[in-house]
């Protein structure tokens, strides 16, 4: 049963890589590159991640530099940066793409903690009905015999630990980009 454990243990950590995934999507006010994870481009007929067309860096703390590898990909690349919902305008020098990414209002702030809060909680969510997936799966195996009562109450106490052990990094990340966006 410790390979049952242990396979509900990766759904948790799954649960918690999706919500790192959630918070580096969203900006705070410092350019990141992983805001263009999501951001696809045409590239010889092929659907094309934006980070494999050209080279993107970080010259300047708010800004993301693009400069693709096959100058004609300039205008495929300004559009789908215009398509995409990062919400900020390109510049093309002919070149070289930038994101400047302007300072947070107040507001802006708020609502991005806000949307970092909910995220968490989903998470969270999503950790707990990992716990009762895995508590129902060993009182199926106990009612049939496969585990005895005391093997029962021992997989829901690890169930549980395991479970509040995940809780608590969801709170810690949940805090560290609170901190991030609040950071001016």
């Amino acid at each position: 049963m410790l390979e049952e454990i242990k396979k509900y243990q990766e759904k948790m950590n799954k649960s918690i890589k999706a919500l790192e995934n959630e918070f580096n999507s969203i900006r705070a006010g410092r350019a990141n590159p992983h805001v263009l994870d999501k951001i696809t481009v045409e590239y010889y007929g092929q659907v094309t991640p934006l980070q494999q067309v050209g080279n993107v860096s970080i010259p300047e703390p708010r800004m993301i530099q693009i400069q693709p590898w096959d100058m004609s990909m300039l205008k495929d690349i300004e559009k789908a940066l215009l398509a995409s919902d990062i919400g900020i305008t390109p510049n093309n020098d002919g070149k070289i793409i930038r994101l400047v990414f302007p300072e947070l209002t107040e507001e802006r702030r708020k609502s991005l903690t806000k949307e970092v809060k909910k995220k968490g909680e989903q998470a969270k969510v999503a950790i707990r009905n990992i716990r009762r997936d895995a508590i129902d799966h060993f009182k199926k195996a106990e009612k049939n015999n496969d585990i005895t009562e005391d093997d029962l109450k021992d997989y829901e106490s690890e169930i549980q630990k395991l479970t509040d052990k995940y809780i608590k990094d969801i709170d810690t990340h949940v805090e560290n980009k609170t901190k991030e966006i609040l950071t001016v």
